[in-house]
């Protein structure tokens, strides 16, 4: 299936979570929002949350700094 991430495509197989996307981009599943069509999707969902075909994602990594 395939998904856009940020404003860029990707293809994903067909049982990917939003966990799988955050593995698959070395992102941790702490510290991360993740918006899915405009949803905010629940850190503990992340694992059960099935992505689908044409999905829109944003994912928001915050970073320390001063």
């Amino acid at each position: 299936m395939n998904v856009t991430v940020n404003g860029g495509e990707m293809e994903l197989s067909s049982d990917a979570t939003v966990l799988t996307l955050l593995e698959l981009k070395n992102l941790p599943s702490t510290g991360v929002v993740v918006e899915r069509n405009g949803d905010i999707v629940p850190g503990e969902a992340f694992a059960i949350t099935a992505l689908e075909d044409g999905d829109h994602l944003e994912v928001l990594r915050f970073v320390g700094g001063g």
